[in-house]
Order: C-alpha cells, then sequence, then structure tokens
C-alpha cells in the first residue's frame, strides 16, 4: 500500500530525530524467524560497542491503529510514532511496556523556513527496556539488507542504467528478446528495458497519487460529520 502524505512527513521527521540521536536508521525493516516488518528501525552503537535497538510503527489513523498487521515491537525499545489527535484517541490502548510519540506539524511560517522536516517529533510515554527478541546478529544481517535496498533504490534514481554492469545490462536485455520485432530496429531492448524502468516510476508516484485522495476523501468526510454535529435542530 503506498503512503500517505502524513505517513511521508512523519518518517521524514523520524528520520533527522534519528540522527540527532546518533542513530543508524532506515526504514521498512524485514525482520529474521517471521516477526513482520518493522516500519523503521533504529540502531545505536554503545560505548561498549553493544547495539541498542529501537523500533517504530507509524501510524497515522485510527482503522491504521487497530490493524490487524503484525506489529514487529521486537527491539530494545519500541514505540508508535503518530499525530497528536490519535494519540489523544488511542493512548489507553497502548502497552504498558511500549513507548509514544507524537508528530506535530509546522505552522505555515515555519514551513517556508529553512526546516529540513515539515514537524516535529516528542516522546509523550517512554518505553520500557526488554530484551532484544530476536539474535543480534540476524538482526544485523536485516538492517545491512535494508540499508543496502535504500543505497540501490538512490543510486537508480541517480543514474538509472548506468547502475548496471554490462553482464547485468546484458541478462536484462536478453530476457525481453521474445516479441522482438526487427523491422522496427528503433525500438531495440535497450530502449525497452528505460522504458521499464520509466514505467516503474510513473506506477510509484500514481500510487502515491491514489494515496493522497485517499486521505483526502477520509478528510472531507470527517468535515462533512463535523458541520452535520454543529448546524442548528431544525
Amino acid at each position: 500500500m503506498a503512503k500517505t502524505q502524513l505517513t511521508r512527513d512523519i518518517e521524514e521527521s523520524l528520520y533527522f530525530y534519528g540522527l540527532e540521536q546518533s542513530e543508524i536508521i532506515v526504514e521498512e525493516v524485514s525482520m529474521p524467524d517471521d516477526r513482520g516488518i518493522v516500519d523503521t528501525l533504529a540502531c545505536r552503537t554503545k560505548s561498549d560497542g553493544t547495539h541498542e535497538w529501537r523500533c517504530y510503527e507509524l501510524k497515522v489513523s485510527k482503522s491504521d491503529f487497530k490493524s490487524k498487521a503484525k506489529i514487529s515491537f521486537i527491539g530494545h525499545y519500541n514505540y508508535y510514532v503518530m499525530p497528536k489527535p490519535l494519540y489523544d484517541a488511542v493512548k489507553d490502548e497502548i502497552p504498558s511496556h511500549v513507548g509514544a510519540m507524537v508528530y506535530l506539524p509546522f505552522d505555515n511560517e515555519a514551513m517556508e523556513s529553512d526546516a529540513l522536516t515539515k514537524g516535529s517529533l516528542s516522546i509523550v510515554k517512554k518505553a520500557s527496556r526488554q530484551e532484544l527478541l530476536v539474535e543480534d546478529g540476524h538482526l544485523m544481517i536485516s538492517f545491512i539488507h535494508s540499508l543496502f535496498r535504500e543505497v540501490r533504490k538512490a543510486k537508480k534514481l541517480e543514474k538509472g542504467l548506468q547502475l548496471y554492469r554490462s553482464d547485468e545490462l546484458f541478462r536484462e536485455l536478453s530476457k525481453r528478446y521474445i516479441g522482438y520485432d526487427v523491422s522496427h530496429p528503433e525500438r531495440n531492448f535497450y530502449h525497452a528495458f528505460a522504458d521499464e524502468i520509466e514505467q516503474e516510476a510513473v506506477k510509484e508516484l500514481r500510487d502515491e497519487l491514489d494515496a493522497t485522495i485517499v486521505e483526502l476523501n477520509e478528510l472531507k468526510e470527517k468535515m462533512r460529520q463535523n458541520r452535520r454535529m454543529t448546524e442548528p435542530y431544525l
């Protein structure tokens, strides 16, 4: 499912919050032992060389909070991250050992400044430390794989086909031999491959737009409900 703009704003704020805490941080990390996917995973290296892991689950709506999707709170410290109105609505349902951080968007004046993010995060409920629920070494491998995924995504965005080695590019082009029309040499394998990469980028943008439309419709419905509640009885 594509992310809404609010989710991306919170994710960005959490990323910079982690940097300020001297954490290495990455999004969407698949857990070992079939323990689901952590929205955001942060690693702190302590003075004795050991690792301290923090798991963050981002929630932007009540239905999102109550989703039956697996919550991967396997870290030493585990937090929900959500807008303050949502926290106020669900705070009594958060387990005692799980912490909570609230997101507060900046006002228009702050948005026009040189702020790196569109809002701030603050801890409103501290998490209790627990034992790591997976082996540290296995978790580190998953963490590194996710970091490498993000590096490849960034390089693809920046360099496109230049990222592929000659042998990789040859294999990808060879897959596209079926259906090739020799009577139209201008539409060669390279062009077809480049078009596929472009179409993938377009699809991602469309998914983001669809998610934004869903979010907008939800806000419109809430506004209609609020108006009905405040209208005088006739």
